[in-house]
């Protein structure tokens, strides 16, 4: 696999499982009646604070197998099982309990100067699926940095395009309408899907090897 290819399945991974698409209904329905720029500002603070996550996962993740003791074989499995989770969540329509609750949802409507950290930034888009993907992709590639970049890279890409994605909201919304989102969130879900399998299938042989 040449490092541009592992470049984008990374970002298209990672934009996956974040799934701003998915996102953006909890984003409009938190900031309903805020103004133009307080809504900016749970946009801007939310993206930045769940990039920054992802980022710093990739740059530490290989410490942390080094320092809890497990193989990357182990982390793909574990990580591979939690986003088919998190994939049939997305392919039923539903946000499970990797994302986010009832409870929080009404406790982050009243607390609204607080929900550009949780629960937007986390865990509705740092969620431990992501924080898995970023961490399984920066540990994954034998040519070394090449792995940890293409996470940064990806989780930077996924920051930029949910920026855009939250910025453009309302108009996407109206455009799309609840069955596009719902029926794009799928979409992606069947990606997702796809790929966990794939990180379980590759921890297997890993662990056979």
């Amino acid at each position: 696999m040449s490092d541009l290819t592992y470049y984008l399945i990374a970002a298209v991974t990672i934009f996956a499982v974040v799934d701003p698409i998915g996102t953006l209904p909890f984003f409009s329905a938190f900031t309903v009646g805020f103004s133009p720029s307080d809504r900016r500002v749970v946009l801007e603070r939310s993206v930045v604070i769940f990039t920054t996550i992802l980022v710093a996962f990739a740059l530490v993740g290989r410490f942390l197998f080094a320092a809890f003791g497990f193989t990357l074989s182990a982390f793909e499995i574990a990580g591979g099982i939690l986003l088919f989770i998190v994939a049939y969540d997305m392919l039923r329509g539903e946000i499970g309990p990797t994302k986010l609750t009832a409870t929080d949802r009404d406790e982050a409507i009243q607390r609204r100067d607080e929900i550009s950290v949780f629960p937007l930034a986390v865990p509705l888009l740092a969620g431990p699926g992501a924080i898995s993907t970023v961490m399984i992709y920066a540990g994954g590639s034998s040519a070394g940095l090449t792995g940890v970049l293409a996470a940064v890279v990806g989780a930077l890409a996924t920051g930029a395009a949910t920026f855009v994605i939250f910025r453009l909201g309302q108009r996407i919304l109206d455009s799309l309408g609840r069955v596009g989102v719902m029926a794009l969130t799928r979409v992606l879900g069947l990606l997702l899907a796809a790929v966990a399998v794939q990180f379980v299938i590759t921890g297997i042989l890993g662990v056979r090897g």
